[in-house]
């Protein structure tokens, strides 16, 4: 059924059950997982938004990228305590939604398994979630958690 499933992840909770589902999914049909942290630059306006720590000196776009992998890194190590075989970590840059799609479509994933509402910012209440714009431009099926 699925051979390929992606989990979008973010470090909300939402996200990590995403990640519990897409285990539990994983075990009973063999699938492999990839989790998928996609970051995208910010102004320094968003920056006091989003997800850079404020103590960190360094560029933002260096903080979002050193802290995306520390996110993945860490869902990967949960995966693997969860039971989790085949699992990979992916960091990427750029727009979220269509870099999750891109991503499903470069990568032959068959599902993709998010949260409903993460750790996005200020912009996603405007103009709506992460998932939401998923869901609308993938041409896989998406399970929101």
């Amino acid at each position: 059924m699925f051979k390929h499933i992606l989990v979008p992840y973010d470090g909300s909770k939402n996200a990590m059950a995403a990640l519990e589902k897409a285990i539990e999914l994983s075990d009973a049909v063999g699938a492999k997982i990839t989790i998928l942290t996609v970051y995208r630059h910010h102004s320094l306006l968003e920056a006091s938004f989003s997800m850079v720590r404020k103590d960190t000196p360094e560029p933002i776009d260096d903080a979002m990228r050193d802290y995306a992998k520390e996110l993945c890194e860490q869902a990967k190590a949960r995966a693997k305590e969860l039971g989790a075989e085949n699992v990979r970590a992916v960091v990427k840059n750029g727009p979220v939604a269509r870099g999750i799609v891109s991503f499903a479509e470069t990568n032959e994933v068959d599902l993709i398994v998010m949260g409903g509402r993460g750790l996005g910012s200020v912009e996603s209440y405007l103009l709506g979630s992460v998932s939401h714009k998923v869901t609308g431009i993938s041409d896989c099926p998406v399970m929101i958690v």
